[in-house]
């Protein structure tokens, strides 16, 4: 049987007074309780921890050793209930949230800015990684949260829509198809083109819908967007990316055109595990995004 924190309480307690019945002021006891008790702990623990006289109580030699110990262990005790009633009150606390970076660099800065404004003691670590592994940061739990496009597999996660998202294709701006206010795809797989890497999900939906109206002509990869924009101003090809990216491209001196009877149209959302518990800065930051509409479109 476990002694309990009352009882180790009430140890400290006389220890630290000359008599049970200074001990039992303090504790707001009875002396016959607080007798009580420590004769329970001393049952507990096999022997006697005080030596009593009728002038004061003193400890003996295990309940010296004991001492230190015990106060360390209610000071360990007060300081976790603190800290989880502090989380609790969200007054402090960390959260993990991971992003692709097209998100990140673009929806992701005012979700945080108004999370942090209501609550401003909780410290925001932020995962800027690609999609894939976004989801692979949530589903082992690295980041409680996630923002991605829609995860064709589910398992274990649990995904609300945000917007809906229509990739564009972009160009330098003297390129020939720049002064098209629509571009087909028939034009888009006819010109050299950068892609992500393969193996990406984004890759994957780009040639699949590409294939539907001939072969991309692939002259380089790369795994990032931000590294697509650069390749394409410098004139290495054309690319398609979803419209998360137009600020970014456009920042670059690249144009972007909407693309002719577009297939290639996916929903961005927030993902959070679907088993588990969930932190309070979780929760709140997941109905901030999720019930107040934060974002209200992909362009």
């Amino acid at each position: 049987m476990s002694v309990s924190y009352r009882n180790m309480q009430a140890f400290v307690c006389v220890a630290e007074s000359a008599t049970f019945a200074e001990a039992a002021e303090k504790l707001f006891l009875t002396q016959p309780a607080l007798s009580s008790a420590i004769k329970k702990m001393e049952e507990q623990l096999g022997g006697q921890l005080f030596s009593r006289t009728t002038r004061r109580v003193q400890l003996t030699p295990e309940g010296e050793t004991l001492l230190p110990q015990a106060k360390r262990l209610l000071h360990d005790w007060d300081d976790a209930i603190d800290g989880v009633q502090h989380l609790f009150a969200m007054s402090q606390g960390r959260l993990v949230v991971a992003a692709m970076p097209s998100f990140a660099e673009s929806k992701l800065p005012p979700i945080l800015m108004r999370f942090h404004q209501d609550y401003p003691n909780i410290r925001l670590r932020i995962l800027d990684v690609i999609m894939e592994e976004t989801i692979d940061a949530v589903r082992s739990g690295r980041a409680e949260l996630g923002f991605c496009f829609e995860p064709e597999v589910m398992d274990n996660l649990e995904f609300v829509p945000l917007f809906t998202d229509n990739f564009v294709a972009v160009m330098q701006a003297d390129h020939p198809l720049g002064t098209h206010k629509r571009i087909r795809w028939e034009d888009l797989v006819s010109k050299p083109f950068i892609a992500l890497n393969k193996g990406s999900s984004v890759r994957q939906w780009t040639e699949e819908t590409a294939s539907q109206f001939g072969s991309l002509q692939i002259v380089a990869e790369t795994g990032q967007y931000g590294s697509v924009g650069q390749l394409i101003a410098q004139g290495l090809g054309i690319s398609v990316v979803p419209s998360l990216c137009l600020e970014q491209m456009l920042r670059k001196g690249l144009v972007c055109r909407e693309i002719e009877n577009n297939p290639l149209v996916k929903r961005v959302g927030v993902i959070r595990a679907s088993r588990g518990v969930t932190s309070k800065a979780s929760q709140t930051l997941w109905q901030q995004v999720c019930e107040k509409s934060v974002i209200k479109s992909g362009a």
